[in-house]
């Protein structure tokens, strides 16, 4: 029986790790990759956490493991299939066995969206990608697209602008959402071709992505543009389906959870990208990992 379990291994889940460690709670850390670090791991350049800019997103993982681990922190490798709250313990059901805790914190993070449209399923690794970090340099001095306009989206297109003989960045509206200091390193690059008031509405090729079908909805005309990859970055969803009927959930699926973690069910909180909250970075993941191992202290001193 531990004291608090944390579900996910990334700078949530590793920031409750340390936290809770240093509180001197029995716990663990369950997440189904070997390899820490989430998100953070597809993160080319990390330029805005503090105190540590220009790290690369591999790189700052492997710092936060490396905390954890001297620590003494005990890492567990195992697919969870589901989360019982019964009699006032928390019951996790991995693939390899159960786990038994006073609490959880849930820290599973997030996966990509996807478009829905036509060829994106079909050119899966054959063109299309998730992420410009691990698949970019399949790329070089060939021509690409990235979707989106938010941070991610600009990112992967700076990022495959050093890569790539020409990048298209793709946004359905006439502005971007990304922070100003991305925006102008964007505007900077001479390789970059921005396609305002636009929508990819099929990917087509033969063997691998060849071209796309693009919809711009001002002049209302379709026009094909050819590519050889495509790099998705429209938002995130959050890893919550497993916690479906544990907690209270907003329509998409995040975790109704205040800025001290606590959900709807005692002893269960949500830190990370799964929590209902304005801002989804790294340096807020990483409060949120504290937050939760405080709440869950004040939850195990009324034992």
């Amino acid at each position: 029986m531990y004291d608090v379990l944390i579900i996910g291994a990334g700078p949530a889940g590793l920031g409750a790790a340390v936290y809770a460690a240093r509180a001197g709670l029995s716990m663990a850390v369950i997440d189904q990759s070997p390899i820490s670090g989430g998100q953070v791991l597809n993160t080319y350049e990390v330029d805005n956490y503090l105190g540590l800019m220009g790290e690369s997103g591999g790189g700052l993982s492997d710092k936060f493991r490396e905390h954890a681990d001297k620590l003494g922190t005990e890492f567990i490798t195992d697919e969870i299939q589901s989360v019982e709250n019964l009699d006032g313990k928390k019951i996790v059901h991995g693939y390899e066995r159960d786990y038994e805790a006073k609490t959880l914190i849930l820290a599973t993070g997030a996966t990509h969206s996807k478009l829905g449209i036509s060829g994106e399923e079909a050119f899966s690794g054959m063109g299309v990608s998730y992420c410009a970090t691990c698949d970019g340099a399949f790329f070089k001095n060939r021509v690409a697209a990235v979707v989106g306009g938010g941070d991610v989206a600009v990112e992967d297109a700076v990022f495959l602008s050093k890569l790539c003989k020409k990048v298209y960045l793709i946004h359905r509206r006439d502005t971007l959402r990304a922070v100003k200091s991305l925006q102008e390193q964007l505007f900077a690059k001479q390789n970059v071709e921005i396609l305002w008031d636009s929508e990819v509405t099929e990917i087509c090729g033969t063997n691998a992505v060849e071209k796309i079908m693009v919809y711009n909805k001002k002049k209302q005309q379709t026009s094909a543009l050819e590519v050889n990859g495509i790099f998705i970055a429209v938002g995130i969803v959050p890893n919550t389906d497993l916690f479906k009927g544990l907690v209270e959930m907003d329509e998409r699926g995040y975790i109704k959870a205040g800025e001290d973690c606590v959900t709807s069910c005692r002893g269960i909180y949500a830190a990370g990208d799964i929590r209902l909250k304005p801002m989804r970075q790294i340096i807020t993941a990483v409060a949120d990992g504290a937050n939760a191992v405080n709440a869950v202290q004040r939850e195990l001193e009324k034992d």
